[in-house]
């Protein structure tokens, strides 16, 4: 960027991010937020940095890279893979396509784990389906005395988590390759945790907005929604210690379901805790 005023044809950054605004407006609810990373990514800089700087000029390459960028997101393209990066808990995490997009709701189960995780103990924690490795580096993250297992059936994926790990230099994480529980054999666990597939095949919500992008193997996982949870609530006991402790992230309709499963397979002291919009979105049963 330069420091002078605009010439012509070019624009300040306050006139490009209320250009981008507008147009990202017309087909995003979130296009002030869209365009604010977006050309945050653009110029390399924080999004509090337009601010301070609002009146210096952009240099004419990266105005074409944002309009490249504005394109695809006018497509519907997700902003997180637009630019390759999505912040999650206390990190800023690199993905792709071939892995679910953090979402802020999900914090929650991080936020279930810790409570129940004694911050000085050696705990063992066990994630299923890592997916970009969101939810076993924000623990790893907060609990360092914790070794978190991390598993996913996609090798895209662990790819994903394992250059995130290595980036944000967080060393008491694995990640093993399988389905669900293969890889970790008869090993033990104090936490089990999950955000796996939940959405019904038939929901139209597949169809719309950013899960259009995402992989659908991470967003259903068959005809009712419940199978994937079913699936880990079954084999939980097998894997957990004495006391040990099974959380799931599920649908805002699935709680009863949920907590019937849990009870079904052996689980006690079962309990739903809601998201900041009010609905029921993760539960935890204990061993």
């Amino acid at each position: 960027m330069s420091q002078h005023s605009s010439g012509a044809g070019q624009r300040t950054v306050s006139e490009l991010l209320e250009r981008v605004i507008k147009e990202l407006s017309a087909t995003s609810s979130s296009g002030r937020l869209d365009a604010e990373l977006l050309l945050a990514h653009v110029l390399d800089c924080p999004r509090s940095f337009m601010r301070s700087h609002s009146e210096e000029t952009v240099a004419p390459a990266a105005t074409a890279r944002i309009h490249e960028l504005m394109a695809r997101r006018r497509a519907g393209e997700p902003v997180a893979y637009i630019t390759g990066e999505r912040d999650f808990w206390s990190l800023e995490l690199e993905l792709d396509a071939s892995v679910l997009i953090p979402r802020p709701e999900t914090e929650l189960l991080v936020e279930v784990a810790l409570e129940v995780l004694p911050v000085e103990a050696h705990s063992r924690v066990l994630e299923l389906g890592t997916g970009s490795g969101a939810i076993a580096l924000a623990i790893a993250s907060e609990r360092p005395n914790v070794r978190v297992t991390a598993t996913d059936n996609a090798t895209p994926a662990l790819a994903v988590a394992c250059q995130n790990a290595e980036r944000l230099e967080i060393s008491n994480v694995s990640f093993l390759a399988g389905s669900w529980y293969d890889p970790v054999g008869a090993m033990h666990f104090d936490l089990i945790v999950s955000n796996p597939p939940y959405v019904a095949a038939d929901d139209p919500a597949l169809s719309t907005g950013d899960l259009r992008f995402e992989p659908k193997a991470a967003l259903t996982p068959g005809r009712t929604g419940l199978e994937a949870i079913e699936q880990i609530a079954a084999r939980a006991c097998e894997h957990l210690r004495p006391g040990g402790w099974l959380a799931v992230e599920h649908g805002a309709e699935q709680g009863a379901a949920v907590r019937a499963l849990f009870s079904q397979h052996g689980l006690s002291t079962i309990r739903t805790r809601q998201d900041l919009a009010g609905h029921e979105r993760v539960t935890a049963g204990r061993h």
